[in-house]
C-alpha cells in the first residue's frame, strides 16, 4: 500500500464542499481542513505507484476549487495504532 500526503489549496469560500468532494474519492482515507499555507490535506492510499497518477490529478485537481496540490509520497508508516498491536501480540485481554 502506498500512502501520499497531498496539501491543497482551495477557494476558501467553498473548503468544507471541497473537503467533502475529495474525502468521497475512492482512495481518499481522510481529509483535514488546516490552517497555515494550505487549506486542506488529504491522505490517499493505493495499491500501486502508477495510480497515484489517476487520483491526485486524474480527480482531487479536477474538482472544482482545488486551486493546487503538493503530494508527499510517503517511505514508510509509523502508528500509535501499530505499536499498541505489537505489543498485545500474545496477551489475552
Amino acid at each position: 500500500m502506498i500512502t501520499a500526503i497531498v496539501l491543497i489549496k482551495t477557494s476558501v469560500d467553498r473548503i468544507p464542499e471541497i473537503a467533502e468532494s475529495i474525502a468521497a474519492l475512492d482512495s481518499v482515507s481522510e481529509v483535514f481542513s488546516v490552517t497555515g499555507t494550505y487549506d486542506l490535506i488529504a491522505m490517499v492510499r493505493v495499491k500501486a505507484h502508477d495510480d497515484l497518477a489517476d487520483v491526485i490529478p486524474g480527480r482531487i485537481s479536477k474538482i472544482p476549487g482545488v486551486e493546487a496540490t503538493d503530494t508527499h509520497v510517503a517511505f514508510r508508516t509509523y502508528s500509535q495504532h501499530d505499536l499498541e498491536a505489537a505489543f498485545a501480540i500474545g496477551l489475552d485481554s
